[in-house]
């Protein structure tokens, strides 16, 4: 019965997580775009990566998996991709106008969608919500 009063941290993060999740890659389709473009977009926006392989690091997904993301965008245009001249294995990654066009777009989707986030929440509550997942994050990190 403890279980049922006090639930796994794990579990009800999880959930929440899912439902977080789902609902900004709904707000993200409904725009044009989605989770992992927006990931991509805005880290070349605000993160200095000079190749592919660091844009993977950065963004936090495989280069395997990045590299369909990325496809997918040049195709469509947001993006374009060529090889280092100092290292031809290299690519080097930038966002066209396109690109530039979506990312303002989903930035205000984004910003829309944590405004959404924080309903209800004063400014305490968000303070302390942050430093809690900071911790749980933590303690699971190796």
């Amino acid at each position: 019965m403890h279980f049922l009063a006090n639930p796994p941290l794990g579990l009800v993060l999880s959930q929440s997580a899912k439902a977080v999740g789902r609902a900004m890659e709904e707000a993200m389709a409904d725009a044009g775009g989605s989770l992992p473009v927006w990931q991509v977009l805005i880290t070349l926006k605000t993160q200095p990566v000079a190749n592919q392989r660091e844009l993977a690091a950065a963004v936090g997904i495989q280069d395997a998996t990045l590299t369909h993301h990325l496809n997918a965008m040049e195709n469509d245009g947001l993006l374009v991709r060529r090889r280092d001249p100092a290292n031809r294995r290299v690519h080097l990654v930038e966002l066209t106008a396109g690109g530039e066009s979506l990312f303002h777009t989903l930035r205000g989707v984004a910003v829309a969608f944590d405004q959404r986030l924080r309903s209800g929440l004063d400014e305490t509550e968000t303070t302390a919500l942050i430093s809690l997942l900071t911790k749980l994050r933590e303690n699971v990190a190796p």
